[in-house]
């Protein structure tokens, strides 16, 4: 069903066909997201040294693991989406490649790191799950604004699975 114009009328079906057309041509011409250099030094970074950005990432990875069983008790026990808003957006500015891969400085991994040195060897593949971990917390986050909470229970298994399916790939245990 076509739906009204702003003046009332419906739109013609040729500017459906048109407005359609733009959003395929716009993904096919569109510039693919490219991945974040890989940080060769502390100096490429906000951290001042390799074991810095070592002991920030395991305290922040921590602190996401915290706010998921947080947001598991808001949403899907108490099924409280207004009570969940705050620690919603801080996962969404929290679970990004922009906040976490500074971190992960290039040889940053054995004696006091859990990290795998297959991240460095495999960063585009390694980056990407934080590109899938922040489709799947918008899709929670958008379950919750719904209060859709079957959905939200859902899209909360999905951003776990992406969390254990990143740390069996990359962190020792």
């Amino acid at each position: 069903m076509q739906q009204p114009s702003s003046k009332g009328r419906r739109a013609p079906h040729w500017a459906l066909s048109v407005a359609l057309l733009g959003l395929f041509s716009t993904g096919v011409n569109a510039e693919q997201p490219t991945t974040p250099a890989m940080p060769q030094s502390a100096a490429d970074t906000p951290f001042a040294s390799d074991r810095e950005a070592v002991i920030w990432r395991q305290d922040e990875l921590k602190d996401l693991e915290r706010l998921l069983r947080q947001l598991r008790f808001d949403l899907v026990n108490n099924q409280d989406a207004r009570g969940a808003a705050p620690r919603l957006a801080e996962l969404q500015e929290k679970a990004t490649q922009a906040h976490f891969l500074p971190a992960f400085i290039a040889g940053t991994h054995g004696r006091g790191s859990d990290a795998k040195p297959d991240i460095w060897e495999e960063w585009d593949e390694f980056a990407a799950g934080f590109t899938d971990l922040e489709e799947k917390v918008s899709i929670l986050i958008e379950a919750a604004e719904q209060e859709d909470y079957r959905a939200a229970t859902r899209a909360f298994s999905d951003v776990g699975l992406s969390c254990r399916s990143c740390h069996r790939a990359y962190r020792y245990d």
